[in-house]
């Protein structure tokens, strides 16, 4: 083909010449009528191949377009949806100074050291109404250090990824070690169905938003008040965790757990037979190219043998139910969330228990009890200069209908609904260091207004090559 177009206009442009030529010379002397015949055919045999070859090489050339727009389309599909997914997940976190994952084969090592200064104006942060665990208590005062951590992490081979951590924390003037996670999670190489994957160990599991992040990547010094109350400030049972990331064009996750039941909202399983079970779904996607949502759905049922809390003081025996439902908005007016960046979040908790109570404390008996409570909380953090943040969070409780038998014990909220007004402004300097001043309002009992002040220090002392900024 490439030939005959090359040759074509040459033997056109001679056709052409001797046709005017043997024009010119007709006029003088008699023509050759049966030589211009012939020419005459031939151009138009040569001009119909000419058509048929460019027309082949047009319908070519189409054909080419019409694969290469279908390419585009399915890529542009896929970058859709991938980026629907990590705007999702990651945009809409709150914080981009931590990384939990490691790609590469290579261990990564982090010691996260969490420090702080804190003053309150109120000697204790009991909780009337609700049963609170040691981690759901507000911290110490005075400078201390916070709960600090070991992590250790990597791809165990082409089917595994693992991870450790260890946390050292302070409680009744002692040091502690505490194993926080230690858990396997499948690799796409282990075989399950596309998008499917499961995790077994101990872990911070899929329950509400911020579970599953470790404390020192919060926008906040502290947790939530439903946090608190409702987990212990965070559940990490041993157990397993099925999750599915479903083929859609947007963010789409499903899954659930069976845990052993030993950990806060459970106590005391017996048996071999688990004694928690979760279930959860996410949604998100991106609009536009600086924006993306996600909300999600989560449930947590526990059966308790004997739930401690309170110092040990207050006991429950029974079936606790938890719902929760989260909202989170992200904004990146330019683009980059490095430069500005607004997120926005809430979320509300539902938990119903059936069984009984009793206060240690006091001469009370075991008292029936089948009553539900509710919390949730509001914050906004907008990032206003790449290394500065402020932010602002509600949260709220709702406690229980008091029995009879457990007026004026610890579970007696008197009729008041715990609330706490945070503030904060932090500066990170790199995704190794950050410095934070909050302000807390609480008023945890009626008439109990307790002011807080907190400056605390984060810093990591890992493997730099693994962390983004």
């Amino acid at each position: 083909m490439k030939q005959s177009l090359n040759w074509m206009p040459i033997c056109l442009l001679f056709i052409t010449v001797t046709l005017s030529s043997i024009a010119q010379n007709s006029h003088s002397q008699e023509g050759f009528p049966q030589e211009i015949h012939d020419l005459k055919i031939l151009i138009h045999d040569l001009k119909s191949q000419h058509t048929k070859e460019t027309n082949a090489l047009r319908e070519e050339i189409q054909s080419l377009r019409r694969a290469y727009d279908r390419g585009i389309n399915e890529l542009a599909k896929k970058v859709t949806r991938l980026e629907a997914t990590d705007q999702s997940r990651a945009s809409v976190s709150e914080s981009h100074a931590y990384t939990d994952h490691n790609d590469s084969s290579e261990p990564t090592i982090e010691v996260i050291l969490n420090g702080k200064f804190s003053d309150f104006s109120e000697r204790d942060s009991e909780l009337p109404g609700f049963g609170i665990g040691e981690e759901g208590k507000r911290g110490r005062e005075s400078l201390a250090i916070d709960e600090s951590e070991l992590i250790f992490s990597t791809n165990i081979d082409d089917f595994f990824y693992g991870g450790v951590t260890v946390a050292v924390a302070r409680e009744d003037g002692e040091d502690i070690i505490e194993l926080e996670e230690a858990y396997i999670q499948t690799l796409p190489g282990f075989g399950l169905p596309a998008g499917m994957t499961l995790k077994a160990g101990r872990a911070l599991w899929k329950l509400g938003y911020l579970n599953e992040h470790h404390t020192h990547e919060d926008a906040f010094a502290d947790r939530p008040l439903p946090y608190r109350a409702y987990l212990n400030k965070s559940f990490n049972d041993d157990g397993i965790e099925a999750s599915y990331l479903l083929s859609t064009d947007f963010y789409a996750e499903i899954g659930g757990g069976a845990f052993r039941g030993e950990e806060f909202p459970g106590g005391s399983p017996t048996g071999s037979s688990p004694q928690s079970y979760s279930a959860f779904v996410r949604v998100g996607s991106g609009i536009g190219d600086n924006q993306s949502w996600q909300i999600g759905g989560h449930w947590l049922g526990s059966e308790s043998g004997e739930r401690l809390t309170n110092e040990d003081m207050v006991s429950f025996i029974g079936d606790s139910d938890l719902a929760s439902a989260n909202l989170s908005y992200a904004w990146i007016p330019t683009g980059n969330s490095n430069e500005r960046e607004v997120t926005l979040r809430g979320e509300i908790f539902w938990r119903g228990e059936d069984g009984s109570y009793q206060d240690l404390s006091l001469p009370t008996a075991v008292v029936p009890f089948d009553g539900d409570s509710s919390g949730w909380y509001m914050q906004g953090v907008y990032k206003f200069r790449p290394k500065w943040r402020i932010g602002a969070r509600y949260s709220e409780l709702q406690s229980s209908n008091t029995p009879n038998g457990l007026v004026g014990s610890a579970l007696d909220a008197r009729g008041h609904n715990p609330e706490s007004l945070s503030i904060m402004i932090d500066w990170t300097n790199s995704e190794f260091s950050r410095l934070r001043l909050q302000y807390n309002h609480e008023e945890l009992r009626h008439g109990a207004e307790d002011n807080q002040l907190i400056l605390q220090y984060i810093v990591n002392l890992g493997t730099k090559e693994t962390h983004e900024h």
